[in-house]
């Protein structure tokens, strides 16, 4: 890993020029010609992260529905991000020659999820999320831990608030045998 460089480029950073640098640390995503470096899991981020990687896994993984992976490069549309998490329908998951899942994921995920870290832009994430359901994702989510909030963004960009501990979270129909509550998914950070 590299550290993220502070000269600015003599040329316009494109898609396929990025895809060809180095990681960086922390790492980066291209959005609009330019590289953005996301910001480092804290303990909150990094606790909601690998209990919803978790929890999605063991519904959908082992039936072969679908498959939940953390902070994986995702290159589509002229962009590329890294999802706090993305779960991607079994079929669609790229895979090379032999069975493998490949390394190169070209193509939006299924389901994202964002976890919103205390330093990050609420728009850039939101734009990130809004990118993905206009290139075929069925559905985000946005979690705002602060906010004891999460942000539900359909495939037709309608938005739902759900804010109070009881609300089932609505889920992709591929994924509809993952069935938590809010007060399930924010009460991971008292365990």
């Amino acid at each position: 890993m590299v550290q993220v460089p502070t000269q600015v480029p003599t040329q316009p950073l494109t898609l396929a020029v990025f895809l060809e640098l180095p990681d960086t640390k922390p790492a980066s995503e291209y959005i609009d010609g330019e590289m953005i470096p996301k910001p480092m899991p804290q303990g909150e981020h990094s606790t909601l992260q690998g209990d919803l990687v978790s929890v999605v896994n063991g519904a959908l993984k082992s039936s072969k529905v679908g498959r939940a992976y953390p902070e994986l490069r995702c290159t589509f549309g002229d962009r590329s991000m890294i999802p706090d998490v993305s779960v991607f329908r079994w079929e669609r998951i790229p895979r090379r020659e032999d069975g493998r899942v490949a390394n190169a994921f070209l193509l939006h995920p299924d389901w994202t999820i964002e976890i919103l870290s205390p330093q990050q832009r609420q728009t850039q994430v939101v734009r990130n999320i809004l990118h993905c359901i206009d290139h075929g994702t069925e559905m985000g989510w946005l979690l705002d831990a602060e906010e004891a909030c999460i942000f539900v963004y359909g495939g037709d960009r309608s938005v739902r608030v759900f804010d109070t501990v009881d609300a089932v979270l609505p889920v992709p129909a591929f994924a509809e045998v993952v069935q938590l509550t809010l007060g399930e998914v924010f009460g991971w950070l008292k365990n």
